[in-house]
């Protein structure tokens, strides 16, 4: 189409697709002149009067949405005492994860709590130990931070090659959510923590006794004790009445149940800081501590649980990216498997450590693509390939696989995980 011949409205676009077959069955009868008994046929929810304000005292989703839950994958886990469920991401938009569908990760179950029994311990080298109750966690000031959690082990199977056919199971181990907390630091200054303190321990209250280690550092700067997650109070699985919220790190170490601070001169190199969250390398040795998440981003649709179904046409491509280490400026697409790279239209809050929302608006021609996305960090960190991963780390890792995903999408629309080189 030469620059000086008049474009065609993308209205225009979607009445040829729908002529064409491409589209809606409804769109095909509009524009062959057929009456539409969704327009003409009054419809039972005009006939009826609905419930009144009071049938559900706790609001719940359309249930024509009953299908947008979190899933987990029956064979990866002996029993779902010690297991993982994940967020439905190709059914989400915007940002922020509602709070019934956070992916839960439990080792031991999930502990139903009374906060009026609950305490907060914070004892070690501290020169005046607390026992805090819930009450009294409430009347230190408090903070409202949106930050994404993910999971060491999410895309941990993809290591290996393509192997789950979805980006809820590849990349659902994440979620994005306001905490509402009390900044450790001040809890910690309330101790009075001595100088000798370099490190603390964190333990959860469930059957496992979840323990992980954190430098001084990371605990004095931006963690929270939470007690709510977008605006309300936390929810049993995400670990009522009290979290740690540890930003931009693994998830693991964003203890639920919160029980017990202790303070110390070292790490305690406990179960889930040695024999687990530790990256093998191809010598058989390990590199610890890799706290902090790289930058990393997924299409959510296209992709296997979202494909095309109105044919050749107007495309809206979106997904998400993250970084442990600031925000995302920058998310490049692709449609061919990385021969061209485009910008892709950022939309929505740039919060540090935080989810962004991308898009990239195209016209589908109907033939095969590989769809992939390329993040960028505040840091200047690009996101690799998983073969640029793999040749640095070998292939007997699990954790913080931040490599490129690809899906390839075939002239009907169907998407499907695989790798290319």
């Amino acid at each position: 189409m030469s620059d000086d011949m008049p474009r065609p409205s993308r209205r225009q676009l979607l009445t040829a697709a729908l002529v064409a077959g491409g589209g809606m069955a409804a769109g095909r009868a509009m524009a062959q002149g057929s009456p539409d008994p969704a327009i003409t046929e009054v419809q039972p929810w005009r006939r009826y009067l609905g419930d009144g304000v009071d049938a559900r005292p706790y609001g719940h989703p359309s249930p024509f949405e009953s299908h947008v839950v979190r899933r987990n994958v029956p064979w990866l886990t002996a029993d779902t005492i010690s297991s993982i469920n994940f967020t439905p991401l190709h059914e989400l938009d915007g940002i922020i994860t509602p709070n019934g569908l956070c992916f839960e990760r439990h080792h031991g179950g999930l502990a139903e709590i009374d906060p009026s029994a609950h305490r907060l311990m914070i004892h070690g080298l501290a020169d005046r130990p607390l026992v805090l109750t819930m009450q009294d966690l409430m009347r230190f000031p408090r903070e409202n931070r949106v930050y994404f959690l993910e999971c060491a082990a999410n895309s941990g199977m993809e290591w290996a090659g393509a192997q789950l056919n979805g980006c809820q199971y590849t990349h659902g181990m994440i979620h994005n959510v306001m905490y509402t907390g009390v900044p450790l630091r001040l809890l910690l200054k309330e101790a009075g923590v001595r100088s000798s303190g370099t490190w603390i321990l964190a333990e959860g209250a469930d059957a496992s006794g979840m323990t992980r280690s954190i430098p001084i550092e990371k605990a004095m700067d931006d963690v929270l004790v939470a007690f709510a997650m977008n605006g309300e109070a936390l929810r049993p699985e995400q670990g009522y009445p009290l979290r740690l919220v540890v930003p931009g790190w693994e998830g693991n170490m964003w203890i639920k149940w919160l029980r017990r601070i202790e303070v110390g001169d070292q790490p305690w190199y406990q179960r889930e800081e040695t024999s687990k969250y530790t990256d093998l390398l191809p010598s058989g040795l390990a590199r610890k501590f890799t706290f902090e998440m790289d930058a990393k981003s997924v299409i959510t649709s296209p992709s296997p649980q979202a494909p095309i179904q109105t044919g050749p046409g107007p495309v809206v491509l979106t997904g998400i990216a993250w970084s442990g280490r600031g925000t995302i400026p920058r998310v490049d697409v692709t449609i061919d498997g990385g021969i061209t790279w485009v910008k892709a239209r950022m939309s929505g809050p740039s919060l540090d450590k935080s989810i962004h929302r991308f898009y990239h608006d195209f016209e589908w021609d109907g033939r095969p693509m590989l769809l992939q996305s390329r993040a960028h960090d505040s840091t200047g960190y690009v996101q690799p390939t998983k073969q640029m991963l793999r040749a640095i780390r070998g292939e007997n890792s699990i954790y913080h696989n931040n490599g490129i995903q690809t899906w390839a999408v075939d002239e009907a629309g169907r998407a499907e995980n695989v790798e290319i080189s």
